[in-house]
């Protein structure tokens, strides 16, 4: 097994997504935080901190310079962070030492790549976005298409009461629209600038620090926070948590087809070929919801560790911050592949209504009790009915008669046949049709 499976030749077609991985790499990083000294640097000439000449070459050589992240390996572990050994390989390339004697004037290392991973984070979040709207408009038109799909509920592992098959999809889908909801303020807190100089006061830039934090932050397209953030880690932390939570919302969807597609239920089958076993020709393994299930947890596991990284010692913490680095990119590349899988999941998703039916009325109709309860409860107290259904499913139980057929021969003035279908799964055909109209909804 290798140490990454995300970044494995063999294992990452399972649980990488090449969109966001890429946007983790070393060239991505690199790219990213020359685009940062660039940017920070023409903002510097246009104020006059660093004069307008320098400051243009350097803006553009950080455009068009090339730089091998391995040549920069040795001196990040000597150093603990590559910015260092970046500065001094661009001013190498550059061949120029008066203009480069301005670059990364007044910042520390730990601004160039916050700044640069808000960069990064930025189409990261655009791609979650795009699938969950994917997602959700693929959902929606299943909770439509199945809302009067009879199936059976089930509460801790058992059969409980009829339901819709739209209304499980719904279930699915309903946390979703939150998730999206949750989107904007996401962006607010995570995608920031950071310019807060060697312990956070800007005090090598003088009196235009704050201008220039303001400046660089419209120049990258990001949100100027309006104070240093190097020790406050709650925009990670909270991104964290969105996927944790994100995560929690998709491993259900997994975790329910898993249990539907389950031999014996097999009240869904999903259209893609299933895995193949080496050893039992006959098997179909759900492999797309397993990977599901199993990222989200791992996705979870990641989130405790990003967040843990927010206990970040007085100004600024190496140990913290790397905890970070270690965790914050799996979790990204996690989260992207949990959305692709779910979506392949909801699209490949054929409810088998024979199944479902068959399925509900075994058990000898049970599953009716607590309707019949409520029936006789128009005409008797409700203690008494419950106890007369009670008694039912035993004789039900012992006899193989089914529970309706039992109670309507016991209360026939009742029309018990006529109130089970008159009544069949409650609000759960709103509650399908409902969601489906949301998930075609305009974001709010």
């Amino acid at each position: 097994m290798p140490a990454a499976p995300a970044d494995s030749a063999l294992y990452s077609r399972l649980f990488g997504d090449d969109e966001t991985a890429r946007l983790f790499t070393d060239s991505a990083e690199v790219r990213a935080m020359l685009l940062v000294e660039g940017a920070l640097a023409r903002v510097q000439g246009e104020i006059g901190l660093i004069p307008a000449e320098a400051a243009a070459f350097i803006a553009r050589a950080a455009q068009e310079v090339q730089i091998d992240p391995a040549a920069l390996a040795a001196e990040t572990a000597r150093n603990g962070v590559p910015v260092p050994a970046l500065l001094a390989a661009f001013r190498k390339a550059a061949e120029a030492p008066g203009p480069m004697a301005h670059l990364h004037w007044g910042a520390t290392s730990q601004d160039i790549m916050d700044t640069a991973l808000a960069l990064r984070l930025r189409p990261v979040l655009a791609l979650w976005e795009a699938r969950i709207d994917a997602l959700l408009a693929r959902l929606g038109a299943l909770a439509d298409e199945t809302a009067t799909l009879p199936v059976t509920g089930r509460t801790y592992g058992q059969a409980a009461t009829p339901t819709s098959f739209g209304a499980v999809v719904a279930a699915w889908g309903w946390p979703l629209l939150g998730w999206r909801d949750d989107l904007p303020a996401l962006r607010e807190a995570v995608l920031q600038v950071s310019l807060s100089g060697a312990a956070g006061t800007l005090s090598a830039m003088g009196e235009h620090g704050p201008a220039l934090r303001a400046a660089l932050a419209k120049a990258l397209g990001l949100a100027d926070p309006g104070h240093g953030w190097h020790a406050d880690r709650s925009g990670p932390a909270r991104l964290a948590a969105f996927a944790a939570g994100l995560a929690g919302s998709l491993g259900k969807l997994g975790e329910d087809v898993l249990l539907l597609a389950q031999s014996g239920i097999d009240e869904v089958t999903l259209r893609s070929e299933g895995g193949t076993s080496s050893t039992m020709p006959q098997k179909q393994n759900p492999v797309g919801p397993s990977a599901l299930v199993a990222l989200a947890r791992h996705t979870i596991g990641l989130a405790s560790l990003v967040q843990g990284a927010a206990l970040h010692r007085q100004q600024r913490d190496g140990a913290a911050w790397f905890s970070e680095w270690l965790s914050l990119p799996q979790l990204c590349i996690a989260t992207g592949r949990m959305l692709t899988l779910a979506l392949q999941i909801a699209d490949d998703i054929m409810p088998d209504a024979a199944a479902m039916a068959r399925n509900m009325e075994d058990g000898a109709g049970l599953i009716h009790a607590e309707a019949l309860t409520f029936a006789l409860a128009r005409h008797m107290p409700r203690p008494e009915a419950q106890a007369s259904v009670a008694a039912l499913c035993r004789e039900a139980m012992e006899s193989g008669t089914p529970l309706p057929d039992l109670a309507a021969a016991r209360f026939p003035q009742m029309n018990i046949v006529q109130f089970l279908a008159a009544h069949p799964m409650g609000e759960a055909p709103g509650e399908a049709r409902a969601f489906a109209l949301r998930a075609r909804g305009p974001v709010m």
